[in-house]
C-alpha cells in the first residue's frame, strides 16, 4: 500500500515517455491528471485497463482530465503497445523504478505461491494544484473510467 494519502502533494515526476521525450508533472499544472500505474504492457488486465481509458479518452478530456500511464516497460515496448491498441495518451517508461517507488506502488506481490517485486495496479487522480484528490487501489480494469468519473 502506498504511503500517499488524499490531500498530499503528488510526487514530482522526471521521466521519459514512449517517444523518449521528457515528461514531468509540473507541465500539467492547471489540469487534472489520471496517473495510472499498471504491471506490464500487452498483458490481458493491463490491455483492458488501457483500452477502457482510451475508449473513453474524449469523455475524460471533456471532464478536464489528462491521462498518463506508468509501467517499468521499455520505451520500445510502450511504442508497440500504443501502436497495437491506438492509445491516445503518453506512457512513462520507468525502467529505473524511480516513479513507481516515489508513489509507493513497487511492492512485494504473490502469485501462485511465488513472491516477487512488482507494480501494484493503482490510479492516482491529481488535481489542478498538484494535490492527490483520489487514490483508486481496487481498479476494475474493464470499467476504470467509471471509477474515475
Amino acid at each position: 500500500m502506498s504511503n500517499l494519502k488524499i490531500g498530499d502533494r503528488a510526487p514530482e515526476i522526471n521521466a521519459i515517455d514512449q517517444n523518449e521525450k521528457s515528461i514531468n508533472l509540473e507541465s500539467y499544472k492547471g489540469k487534472k491528471v489520471v496517473l495510472y500505474f499498471y504491471p506490464k504492457d500487452m498483458t490481458p488486465g493491463c490491455t483492458a485497463q488501457s483500452c477502457n481509458l482510451s475508449d473513453n479518452y474524449q469523455l475524460l478530456q471533456q471532464k478536464g482530465y489528462e491521462v498518463i500511464g506508468v509501467s517499468c516497460d521499455s520505451v520500445k515496448r510502450h511504442q508497440k503497445f500504443i501502436e497495437k491498441h491506438n492509445l491516445p495518451f503518453n506512457l512513462i517508461s520507468d525502467e529505473d523504478k524511480k516513479v513507481v517507488s516515489d508513489y509507493g506502488v513497487w511492492q512485494l506481490k504473490k502469485f501462485m505461491g511465488r513472491e516477487y517485486m512488482g507494480i501494484v495496479r493503482t490510479t492516482f487522480i491529481i488535481d489542478e494544484k498538484g494535490l492527490i484528490s483520489d487514490i483508486i487501489s481496487k481498479v476494475n480494469t474493464k470499467e476504470h473510467t467509471a471509477q474515475i468519473i
